[in-house]
């Protein structure tokens, strides 16, 4: 016996030793070896390549001060925890990465705290008021759902919560979560690149003005070395040439992309031969082109005529898959404009009423120069059509709304349609494509239409097919127009996409920011704008109508099933432990119960048989009726006869148990006396010893069956 009890002791030291060495040997792996499993359907825990690779070149501490710590609502708090486990991500793959969360209403006194409002203001970050439900009522809070990313001696500020015009507050916040990666990486990006690539705005046509492109000018710089150049007819102004031998010339392109942002006058085919060979060298092109001019400068007592805009470029994009209508898009959901109306007190009288020629573009395509993007604001914007042309893939960017149509021009544009409502009737041409990216193999303009000399001159380096490029083209001139401001005689540029009229901010400059860097950043950064987390929201309505029923649902539903794996648990105990010879078990009819633990067993079994009526009753009264209520309704009945049952053979036990006959129960049927029937079973004491029932249940007789 002895030398059992000393193997069965070396046993257990033997297992808490390898149990320990498996542990501690996990332990080391887990410390060299890094890995992790994301089993979420979207990989909502994986981070991109392009983001791994960048956080593994880091050379030093990149710091986040996260200003979204405090007691915040429900939506808040879950964007501080993703952004939490996000940084945590990073982190997991850079210890260069540090963060800090940081509550700028932390100090109880006001002039403190509007100090520390005004200088993360000064530092980039927007404040937003939120109306917070407290013990004494509603109140405003300010906070700054952003961060500032300090890396050496920089440091930028990032917007963690998107601004998306006639989004669900819901749908914003999960829009949010889903471009935390992007935005967080992409603040990273900014500050640690080192080679910029070199992009261009063109001049020379009547081009939008370095003022009036200010903005996305400053915006281009934080990515890319930002030039402006004038192509007058020569070939070097795109590219340029080296000579590595005497029958050798290398002909490159100086800049990896360049931006046409609303010519008005005519390019020569010269200039267009420049742009064509640079777009054949993989040259990346943005065009912003109006095909009609009409501008608000120009309406004279009410009206103007959009006319064609002659600028000899319709054949080059038509080469290359885009058709430019020579019409403009009116559009229901449209910006609104200031119009005088009248005169209050020798003032004019000012409001604002929708420009149907200014349309307001909520982009829905998923594709990640858009995705998640708030909506762009347009003017006197034309439609377009996709042309087939092998080898080159047409992705539509932008759209119209539901209620939209076009005018072809000459076209009156009169101040008159704002006068009464519009005949809804009229706008029926749905989603008019505005905007396209094109990608692929282009062929040249001037295939098979240039004379031999110019064909074959080395110089010159003509080649009739491009490489594998992209081109972006938005048949709008000036959604990448910023708007200014006078100020002691200078102009001072409002952000691209400001509205200084109606003072609300589109998302224009994201727009061309996204769209710059899907044709020029090769790491595929961009790509992780079209990861979706999906939104998995309650249905509201199906809530409102069936309140009450989820209601006891939450209540009884998790009691029941804590009761049911209690008895479960304590028939299992019972089956192992007692002795069944005796009858003296719950389910038999036989045997004898004591008075507790009849007391206990019948409290159970009438709160059982409570609930199951009460959900009954609900069932009958409030669900709707369907195969799910028969199904429901018909197990709580067979559940319902079993606690029936159940309760008579205890009643039966209890009635054994002082020495009665079981036929007693027939008394609970009769009123008034089955109440005094209970009360009398239960506070009778029961015989002592065996009766003809069976044994005392107060003498404990267990043992093990095996």
């Amino acid at each position: 016996m002895a030398d059992k009890k000393k193997d069965i002791k070396q046993q257990n030291i033997i297992q808490l030793v390898l149990g320990l060495s498996i542990i501690v040997l996990l332990n080391v792996i887990g410390y060299y070896v890094f890995t992790r499993f994301d089993l979420t359907s979207e990989k909502r825990y994986t981070l991109s390549k392009p983001t791994k690779d960048i956080l593994r070149n880091l050379d030093d501490v990149v710091y986040f001060e996260v200003y979204l710590d405090g007691d915040f609502p429900a939506g808040f708090k879950r964007l501080k925890r993703e952004t939490k486990e996000m940084l945590d991500q990073f982190r997991a793959y850079s210890d260069n990465i540090q963060y800090e969360f940081i509550n700028p209403s932390a100090s109880s006194d006001p002039q403190e705290r509007r100090d520390v409002y005004q200088r993360l203001t000064e530092r980039g970050l927007n404040p937003t008021e939120l109306q917070v439900q407290d013990k004494e009522g509603s109140s405003q809070q300010i906070i700054f759902p952003g961060a500032i990313v300090t890396y050496k001696a920089k440091e930028i500020p990032v917007e963690l919560l998107l601004s998306q015009m006639g989004v669900p507050s819901e749908e914003v916040l999960n829009n949010s979560i889903q471009n935390l990666e992007f935005n967080l990486v992409n603040a990273v990006k900014k500050l640690t690149v080192g080679f910029r690539p070199k992009i261009a705005f063109i001049e020379g046509n009547g081009e939008l003005s370095r003022l009036q492109t200010a903005d996305i000018g400053n915006a281009l710089s934080e990515y890319y070395s930002v030039d402006r150049v004038k192509i007058d007819g020569r070939l070097s102004s795109l590219t340029e040439r080296s000579v590595t031998d005497s029958t050798t010339v290398n002909i490159r392109n100086k800049y990896d992309a360049i931006i046409i942002a609303k010519p008005d006058s005519a390019f020569s085919e010269k200039d267009k031969f420049i742009i064509d060979q640079y777009i054949m060298r993989g040259g990346k092109v943005l065009w912003c082109i109006d095909p009609v001019f009409a501008s608000m400068d120009s309406l004279n007592k009410s009206a103007t005529v959009g006319i064609i805009n002659d600028i000899n470029l319709e054949d080059q994009l038509f080469n290359y898959g885009i058709r430019l209508n020579t019409n403009l898009v009116m559009d229901l959901n449209a910006l609104p404009i200031p119009v005088t109306t009248g005169e209050v007190g020798g003032a004019p009288q000012i409001d604002f009423f929708p420009w149907y020629y200014f349309p307001i573009l909520t982009p829905y395509i998923d594709h990640p120069i858009v995705k998640n993007l708030n909506a762009v604001r347009t003017e006197f914007i034309s439609s377009i059509d996709t042309i087939d042309v092998k080898g080159v893939k047409k992705t539509i960017l932008l759209e119209s709304s539901q209620y939209s149509r076009t005018v072809n021009t000459p076209v009156l544009i009169s101040l008159d349609v704002l006068d009464k409502n519009p005949d809804e009737r009229l706008y029926n041409q749905p989603n008019i494509p505005v905007a396209a990216l094109l990608e692929g193999k282009f062929p040249s303009l001037y295939f098979n239409r240039i004379p031999p000399e110019i064909r074959d001159n080395k110089d010159i380096g003509f080649l009739p097919h491009s490489r594998e490029t992209k081109m972006i083209v938005i048949a709008d001139g000036d959604i990448i127009k910023n708007q200014f401001r006078n100020s002691g005689g200078r102009s001072i540029p409002y952000p691209l996409g400001y509205d200084r009229y109606t003072e609300l901010t589109f998302g224009n400059k994201e727009l061309i920011l996204n769209a710059m860097n899907y044709l020029v950043d090769e790491s595929g950064l961009i790509s992780i704008r079209s990861r979706e987390l999906k939104l998995r929201l309650l249905d509201k309505t199906k809530i409102s109508e069936n309140r009450f029923f989820w209601q006891l649902i939450n209540l009884f539903i998790p009691i029941f099933i804590i009761l049911t794996i209690g008895g479960w648990f304590n028939i299992i105990r019972m089956k192992t432990y007692t002795d069944f010879s005796s009858g003296n078990n719950f389910i038999n009819i036989n045997g004898r119960v004591k008075r507790l633990t009849f007391f206990l067993q019948r409290f159970i079994l009438n709160l059982f048989l409570t609930i199951c009526g009460y959900l009954i009753y609900t069932y009958y009264y409030f669900a709707e009726p369907g195969l799910l209520l028969f199904l429901l309704s018909s197990i709580l009945v067979i559940i319902v006869i079993s606690m029936i049952i159940l309760i008579i053979i205890l009643n039966i036990r209890r009635l054994h148990d002082i020495n009665s006959s079981g036929w007693f129960v027939l008394l609970l049927l009769v009123p008034i006396i089955n109440v005094l029937f209970d009360l009398l079973i239960l506070f009778i004491p029961g015989s002592k010893g065996q009766n003809k029932y069976g044994p005392d249940p107060r003498i404990k007789k267990f043992k093990k069956i095996k």
